[in-house]
């Protein structure tokens, strides 16, 4: 049979004779080809992580089919392959089986669908769901295993086209089905979307559970959109559906989000009354809120009723007490809470030692970082990729490059591989010291790696491209961007402006910011800022003077910008006939 096209089991690529119709869970007689496993978890939603929908088979009674002595070998053997994960293998045996005649268990194949998904390999996950299509019996959960993958995989389209082809088969979708789109689309910021899908599953009379609400609490809530999350809790409550501790933990977050610390407090009290007794996070969340607020003795005193409710501190509490005492530059107290956080059986982790070793290096401690960074791995706790970068980047800003690099090249050794950040961090440090052929070198790694660049790798790169004056480049590498998916910022922009003002190219500035707006990107101060400077220096100090009394005049640079920039004019022109005079 040919593939789907392009993968995403479009109808017409699927030109079957018939279409079987949804068959029940009753018992029934049918001819399985089955892993040595044969329960198979229940369809289920659990309040344990509610932002993580993922479709399961159930459990049903199966009759197996008696196979020849001839193929029992096969049949093992595909037994053998799924129940060690060995997916693509268990896709040639499942082909060999159907040959033969076998018709394809549903649990087994939903089980396959996810194992390629999981290992990114959707071709042969679209296999699967062809085999089962052709030769077995499809359900709602291998069709729900699909569309999960494909949102996993953020193909957002691509699981649309299999909701559609779903239904063209006379599947209805569960309300497992529509959550995983509603977690997907919220995952993304398309909220509107999400919404959509909500009104979607109503129509399909299906009744939407607290999972389904809590994902769109928090969506709305990280949207800060607090007055419409409000309106779906109380939504959620006229449908008589009770809101766990996540979602009333997704309610407090928004209040505190929004500074109404006070207002999240009565909303715990209130949890409490309607039979949801507040955990350990709805309690770290305030604390976090009211410290960031400097409020150090309401702190206490929430951790002192939390204590009295029968909820032990954990991890993330004494975390929070670091890291805000380190941003107060109280380290020598955020060490002592480290230490009680150990006598009392705590583990620390890695996001408990951060703010110790970014406060250390913040203070030019960079000896005291590293030797703190050891006493991290000796006390159990391996360091994360943040915290090697905190020092990494602290090492090249003190010009230590050459040891920077030493860590750098353990670091897949030490069993944390370097990331996007640690990159962009080693790539500035060669580029600064002229070591141009190995800063590109490690771009070139990080792409062959599979590591994708980030806004902060263009900038990066445009930054040093246009200080060497190679703007002709920069430029190339905007358009670059854009092929690449990456939308160039108005921070992009700057850089380049200013690359182009210092080679005194202002035609091509001017150009470039009509381009700029032109797609939709608004200037701002520093925009301006960088092209009065250009023209000025450029020898056009009068004009520049006079636009910059015009974009004053609009708000569009401050008044102090101004006051700098005529206090800066006379500068440029000293600086020009110097230059001038230098060249003769």
């Amino acid at each position: 049979m040919a593939p789907l096209a392009s993968l995403e089991l479009l109808p017409q690529a699927l030109p079957f004779a018939s279409q079987p119709k949804p068959t029940s869970h009753s018992h029934r007689v049918r001819t399985f080809v089955r892993c040595r496993h044969t329960h198979h978890p229940n369809e289920a939603e659990t309040s344990s992580n509610p932002s993580k929908i993922g479709a399961f088979a159930e459990t049903r009674p199966t009759h197996v089919q008696s196979p020849d002595s001839r193929d029992s070998h096969l049949i093992k053997l595909l037994g053998r392959s799924c129940k060690a994960g060995k997916y693509s293998e268990s896709l040639y045996f499942l082909e060999r089986m159907v040959n033969r005649g076998y018709k394809p268990d549903v649990i087994l194949c939903t089980k396959l669908i996810k194992g390629l998904f999981g290992l990114r390999n959707f071709e042969k996950a679209v296999r699967v769901m062809e085999i089962l299509e052709k030769y077995g019996e499809p359900d709602v959960f291998s069709y729900n295993a699909v569309i999960s993958g494909f949102c996993k995989a953020n193909r957002i389209e691509s699981a649309n086209r299999v909701l559609q082809r779903m239904r063209s088969r006379g599947f209805s979708p569960d309300v497992v089905t529509h959550n995983i789109m509603i977690g997907s689309l919220c995952g993304r910021g398309k909220l509107d979307l999400a919404l959509k899908v909500l009104d979607q599953l109503l129509k399909d009379n299906c009744l939407p559970t607290v999972i389904t609400f809590t994902i769109l609490i928090e969506a709305t809530v990280m949207e800060g959109g607090l007055d419409e999350a409000l309106k779906l809790l109380h939504e959620m409550l006229s449908r008589g559906l009770r809101p766990d501790m996540y979602t009333y933990n997704a309610i407090i977050r928004g209040l505190c989000r929004e500074g109404l610390v006070d207002r999240a407090l009565e909303f715990i009290k209130s949890s409490n009354s309607r039979g949801c007794k507040p955990d350990v996070i709805s309690y770290n969340i305030l604390l976090r809120a009211l410290l960031n607020q400097g409020k150090w003795d309401d702190g206490e005193k929430l951790v002192e009723e939390m204590m009295a409710e029968g909820c032990e501190p954990n991890v993330v509490t004494y975390s929070i007490f670091i890291s805000s005492l380190c941003r107060d530059g109280k380290i020598e107290d955020a060490m002592s809470v480290l230490e009680v956080m150990i006598e009392n059986g705590l583990t620390p982790d890695a996001y408990s030692y951060d703010p110790l070793i970014t406060a250390f290096c913040k203070d030019g401690k960079l000896d005291k970082a590293i030797k703190f960074l050891d006493q991290m791995i000796s006390n159990g706790c391996l360091p994360d990729i943040v915290n090697y970068n905190t020092i990494l980047a602290t090492l090249c800003k003190n010009g230590k490059r050459d040891q920077a690099l030493e860590i750098f090249a353990e670091l897949d050794e030490v069993g944390c591989s370097p990331n996007v950040s640690s990159y962009n961090t080693m790539f500035s440090a060669l580029w600064s010291s002229g070591d141009r052929y190995r800063a590109l070198e490690m771009i070139s790694e990080m792409v062959s790696k599979g590591i994708d660049p980030d806004y902060i790798t263009y900038n990066s790169l445009l930054s040093c491209l246009c200080r060497d004056g190679m703007v002709k480049e920069a430029l190339s590498l905007l358009v670059d961007m854009e092929r690449s998916g990456f939308n160039p910022t108005v921070i992009s922009y700057n850089i380049v402006l200013l690359g182009l003002s210092k080679v005194h190219r202002i035609d091509d500035a001017i150009e470039l910011l009509a381009v700029m707006v032109e797609k939709g990107i608004r200037p701002n101060e520093t925009t301006f800022i960088l092209l009065i400077e250009g023209i000025s220096f450029a020898g056009w100090r009068a004009e520049a003077m006079e636009l910059a009394n015009s974009l004053t005049a609009i708000d569009a640079i401050s008044k102090d910008s101004h006051k700098r920039l005529k206090r800066t004019f006379p500068m440029l022109g000293a600086y020009k006939e110097l230059s001038y005079m230098e060249t003769k």
